[in-house]
C-alpha cells in the first residue's frame, strides 16, 4: 500500500528529515505520526474506502499527508492542480464525485459559485480557522490542524494492492481533462523502480517543483520515500529562484519537463549547485539537442536522465546518461520490470526505424480512465505477449505516441498521432522542425504547428520565443538555417516570434491554444502572400 513506504522509512530511518517545505521539515516519524491522525479526523468526517478526497492546494506538505492518510482508510486522494479556475475545478470535482476539498481559505471567495457544493460533505481549510472562511451554503467547514491532531480510532480500509489510491487528471490539451486511476501497485512500484535506475539513496534531497497533480510531479515525492531520502516541496516560477533554492536546499536531484529546462539552461549556474546536483531527468517531451548541450556545459557534474512516461503507464522508459552523446535524441528503453513495445495499426510488432505506436506492458498501467469506460476500453486492451496455452492475457495502454527503434533498440519519438502535420502528402514530426530551429542562435523556446492551407494540406509555422528582445532578424536567420539543414517540404511557411509559447498546467505546449494566437496572423500572412504575387507579377 502506498502508505507503507512512510511506514517502512519511519522504522529505518525516524528522525531523518522526510518532507522539506518553506524551511520547515517532518521527519519520517513526525510524518507517519501526522498521516495517523489525519487519517483519524477524515474518518471521524464520514470518508470510508472508496471516496474520494481532493486536495485544491500548490506544493505543500498537505497533498503528501493526506495521500498517505487516504491510503491507510482505503480512500482515493484527488489532487488537483492550483492553477486551475473555478470552472475547471468546478468540473474535476463533480467527475471525481468528491466528498471533502481540502483547500487554502483565499480560494473561499472564487469557491462560492460552484455548483459542486452541493454534493459535497466538508471543506477543510488549510490555513485559517473553519469559522474565517465560511461559505454560504450548508457545507460544513473545518480546519486542517483540527483533523490533523484528531485521536479518535479509524478503521484501515484493508486494500489491496490493485485497489485504487489517486486519481489524477491529465492536462486536457485534447479536450476536458481524463481522470486516470492509479492503484497502490502502480505508485508503489513506481517509486522502488524508479528510485532503482535513479540510484537514490537516503542522503539523496530531491525538489519536487513540478505540481503534484502531476504524475511526475508526484513521483519526486514517492521516490524519496521508498529510500528515506529527503523530498523538498516547492512551486516552480521563476527559472533564477529554482536555481537559488537548488543552492539553498543542497539538492542532489531535480526533475523538470522541456520547457524548465530551456530556461534553466540559459542561466549561470553557481558551484554550490554544480558540486551537489548529482542527477536532472526531463519527461513530458523531447528534450532538443541544443537544450541538452547547454546543460551539459551549464552542469558539467550532473547526469542528465532523458526518460519518457504518460499517466496511464506512470512511467515507461529512460535512457542511461552514459549513452547520451552516442544517442542524442533518445528516450532509451523500457525501465526495469516493464515491456515497451512498438507496433502497426494492426497491432503486429515494428522493424527497426519503422514509426509506430508505443505500447506500455507491465505493473505500472494503471486501472483505466475514472468514469469513462468506453474510452478505457479504446486505450487500455488485450495484448498477447504470454503462450498461448496461458488463458490470462495482459491489458497493456496504447500510448498515442509515435516511436521508432534504432537497430539497437533504443527508442526515438516522433511525435503524438493528432500532432502530426500532414503537408504536401508527408507526415512530418513537429519535434524534428524544433529540433533545427532551436540550433539558430538567439532561440530560447519552439514550437511548431501544421495550420490549414489549401494547396498543401497544412503549412508549417513555427512560433518562437527569442532569448534576445532586439532580435530583428530571427525570422531570416531560421530561415536560412532550416534551409540548410531540412528538406524543403519540411521548412516553415511561416515564422511567428511570440512572446511566450502557451503551456497547459503541466507545462507542455497547448497546442490548440497556440493554433489560435497564430491563426490571428493568418490575415497578415495571406495579405504578404498577395503582395508577393504582385511583385511577381509586375
Amino acid at each position: 500500500m502506498l502508505h507503507d513506504l512512510i511506514d517502512a522509512s519511519a522504522v529505518r530511518y525516524g528522525q531523518d528529515e522526510a518532507l522539506r517545505y518553506g524551511g520547515s521539515s517532518h521527519s519520517y516519524a513526525e510524518l507517519k505520526a501526522r498521516t495517523l491522525s489525519l487519517a483519524s479526523g477524515l474518518y471521524a468526517l464520514g470518508v470510508r474506502k472508496g471516496d474520494r478526497v481532493a486536495i485544491y492546494l500548490p506544493n505543500r506538505p498537505e497533498i503528501v499527508e493526506v495521500a498517505l492518510a487516504c491510503s491507510r482508510i482505503g480512500a482515493i486522494f484527488v489532487p488537483v492542480n492550483s492553477l486551475l479556475k473555478p470552472r475547471q475545478l468546478d468540473y474535476l470535482l463533480k467527475d471525481a464525485g468528491a466528498r471533502v476539498l481540502i483547500a487554502s481559505s483565499m480560494a473561499a471567495a472564487q469557491l462560492q459559485s460552484m455548483e459542486c457544493f452541493r454534493s459535497l460533505d466538508a471543506i477543510v481549510w488549510c490555513d485559517a480557522n473553519a469559522d474565517s472562511a465560511r461559505l454560504a451554503m450548508s457545507t460544513q467547514t473545518r480546519s486542517y490542524d483540527a483533523l490533523a491532531s484528531c485521536t479518535e480510532p479509524f478503521e484501515y480500509g484493508a486494500a489491496l494492492e490493485d485497489d485504487p489510491a489517486a486519481l489524477l487528471y491529465t492536462s486536457g490539451s485534447t479536450g476536458r481533462p481524463k481522470g486516470v486511476v492509479l492503484s497502490h501497485r502502480n505508485l508503489v512500484s513506481g517509486a522502488h523502480i524508479v528510485s532503482g535506475y535513479l540510484q537514490n539513496t537516503r542522503s539523496d534531497r530531491i525538489l519536487a517543483a513540478l505540481p503534484l497533480s502531476f504524475d511526475y510531479g508526484l513521483s519526486q515525492v514517492t521516490t524519496a520515500l521508498a529510500v528515506g531520502a529527503c523530498a523538498v516541496l516547492t512551486t516552480y516560477v521563476l527559472p533564477a529562484a529554482l536555481v537559488q533554492e537548488v543552492v539553498r536546499e543542497r539538492i542532489t536531484g531535480l526533475a523538470g519537463v522541456p520547457t524548465m529546462w530551456m530556461n534553466l539552461s540559459a542561466l549561470e549556474w553557481p558551484p554550490e549547485a554544480t558540486q551537489r546536483l548529482r542527477y536532472i531527468t526531463n519527461s513530458g517531451g523531447a528534450l532538443a539537442a541544443a537544450v541538452i548541450e547547454r546543460l551539459r556545459r551549464r552542469l558539467p557534474n550532473t547526469k542528465i536522465f532523458c526518460m519518457y512516461g504518460l499517466t496511464e503507464a506512470f512511467r515507461s522508459t529512460y535512457l542511461d546518461p552514459d549513452e547520451l552523446s552516442q544517442r542524442m535524441g533518445s528516450i532509451g528503453k523500457a525501465i526495469p520490470g516493464q515491456e515497451i513495445i512498438v507496433v502497426r495499426p494492426d497491432g503486429s510488432q515494428c522493424e527497426p526505424e519503422e514509426v509506430g505506436e508505443l505500447v506500455h506492458r507491465g505493473s505500472l498501467v494503471t486501472l483505466g480512465y475514472w468514469n469513462d469506460p468506453e474510452l478505457t476500453a479504446r486505450r487500455f486492451r488485450p495484448l498477447r505477449r504470454t503462450p498461448a496455452q496461458v488463458p490470462h492475457v495482459d491489458i497493456a495502454v496504447w500510448s498515442g505516441d509515435l516511436v521508432k527503434t534504432d537497430a539497437e533498440g533504443y527508442l526515438y519519438f516522433v511525435g503524438r498521432e493528432d500532432h502530426m502535420i500532414k503537408s504536401s502528402g508527408y507526415r512530418i514530426s513537429p519535434s524534428d522542425i524544433e529540433e533545427i530551429v532551436l540550433e539558430v542562435p538567439g532561440v530560447l523556446e519552439a514550437a511548431v504547428v501544421g495550420v490549414p492551407d489549401e494547396t498543401l494540406g497544412q503549412r508549417i509555422a513555427v512560433a518562437v520565443v527569442p532569448s534576445d528582445v532586439s532580435a530583428q532578424d530571427i525570422g531570416e536567420r531560421i530561415r536560412h538555417h532550416c534551409r540548410m539543414h531540412l528538406p524543403s517540404y519540411m521548412a516553415p511557411a511561416e515564422i511567428h516570434v511570440i512572446d511566450s509559447v502557451p503551456r497547459n498546467i503541466n507545462g507542455k505546449c497547448d497546442v490548440g491554444a497556440l493554433r489560435v494566437i497564430l491563426a490571428g496572423s493568418q490575415e497578415v500572412f495571406r495579405a504578404r502572400q498577395l503582395r508577393e504575387r504582385h511583385v511577381e507579377n509586375d
